[in-house]
């Protein structure tokens, strides 16, 4: 019997099995690629939301015990082997890498079991981040040999790329390939509030303005900053409340913020909830106080359930969000400002309606997943 054309071997590679930006933009590639071209495979470290999703909709994982997110050389060395075996064995036409940690693991093993097309995403800069200046210059090396050894990769945003533009022999191999999604299926907006005050466990009135936030509980999205904004609007604006979705390492110590700032029944962390995008119409408003970001996956979600935004002017979010056009933008680390912004946007629905309706059609027109993928394969069979 005639075999029909040989399938394209892609395993992508991402650190965590959690539900952050790059699971979702690697879920995203991995179930939208066309199967009958197209033999997918992801590798990943841990057992988590993704892993639960890929399984759902039968797609192959792979999985690397040893990988963390922290630096440990013992186990980054172990995952170094991990996946050099890895890619020896398969023999991918294509390695899609994705986190930081993975990646400049990934590239290295990619180049020494000679993968012929090794893909690097870079979902953002871990040297933005609050560190010490000898760890900012070690980051940014190591970043700067994974796009070497890469043969492209791909900047989630125009501020991504800029981050590299003085960077010696790799200009040519980065090309900006704005992160797209397809619409969520998104509750109705009674049974998504419903369900969110719930699990609060308080009762909210019908009158309420509902300020939410989507985001992993971490100090790169400066959320301290929004419940100090909230603190300073809760005495004379009783019907503000403020819902925080998403689990993480910060959990504590926001708990011991909003306890300090007296705001319990008017902030609550919600912890992880499953396809939170789905309850984006409880909110009234979306804010996302980041100190760093590549483009911000959530604020496009937030746009296509038709939310006004207020998010701050790092990394890629001025690309999304255009002051008093698609939204309002802040300064980070300024809880003052930010109030400003949340008291304006509740003091005029007209503003509100207006902004998330002109974000809508700007994430419609500029941001779908099928320029996303039409781009990525594009990389993929470029000879």
């Amino acid at each position: 019997m005639k075999e029909g054309p040989q399938k394209t071997k892609v395993i992508f590679l991402v650190t965590k099995s959690n539900w952050g930006g790059a699971q979702k933009y690697v879920y995203e590639l991995a179930t939208e690629l066309p199967k009958d071209q197209f033999d997918v495979a992801v590798a990943l470290g841990g057992e988590g939301v993704l892993v639960d999703k890929l399984r759902e909709t039968n797609i192959r994982t792979i999985p690397i015990s040893s990988l963390l997110r922290d630096v440990n050389p013992l186990k980054d060395f172990t995952s170094f082997i991990s996946l050099y075996k890895l890619f020896k064995k398969e023999r991918p036409d294509v390695v899609h890498l994705n986190s930081a940690k993975v990646s400049s693991l990934g590239a290295l093993a990619g180049r020494l079991a000679f993968v012929p097309k090794i893909i690097f995403t870079a979902h953002g800069w871990a040297f933005n981040e609050d560190r010490s200046p000898l760890s900012r210059f070690i980051i940014k090396i190591i970043s700067w040999i994974t796009i070497l050894l890469s043969h492209k990769t791909i900047a989630v945003s125009d501020a991504v790329k800029n981050d590299t533009k003085n960077w010696p022999f790799v200009n040519a191999k980065i090309v900006v390939i704005k992160n797209g999604i397809k619409e969520p299926t998104f509750l109705a907006r009674d049974v998504a509030r419903a369900e969110l005050v719930r699990r609060t466990g308080h009762r909210i009135p019908n009158d309420a303005f509902v300020i939410g936030t989507i985001a992993e509980l971490h100090k790169n999205k400066g959320l301290e900053y929004s419940i100090e904004a909230v603190a300073k609007l809760a005495v004379e604006h009783p019907s503000l409340y403020y819902f925080i979705v998403g689990g993480g390492e910060e959990k504590e110590r926001l708990n011991t913020l909003v306890e300090n700032y007296r705001l319990q029944g008017r902030v609550f962390l919600l912890g992880f909830v499953k396809d939170a995008a789905y309850f984006l119409p409880a909110f009234d408003c979306f804010v996302l106080p980041s100190v760093t970001e590549a483009l911000g996956l959530v604020l496009l979600e937030a746009g296509l359930a038709g939310l006004p935004v207020i998010a701050t002017t790092v990394g890629g979010i001025p690309e999304i969000i255009e002051h008093e056009k698609t939204g309002l933008l802040v300064p980070p680390r300024d809880a003052q400002i930010l109030s400003e912004s949340i008291l304006k946007m509740s003091g005029s629905s007209a503003l509100s309606a207006t902004l998330g309706r002109t974000l809508r059609t700007k994430v419609l027109t500029e941001f779908s997943l099928k320029r996303t993928l039409l781009e990525t394969l594009g990389l993929y069979t470029e000879k």
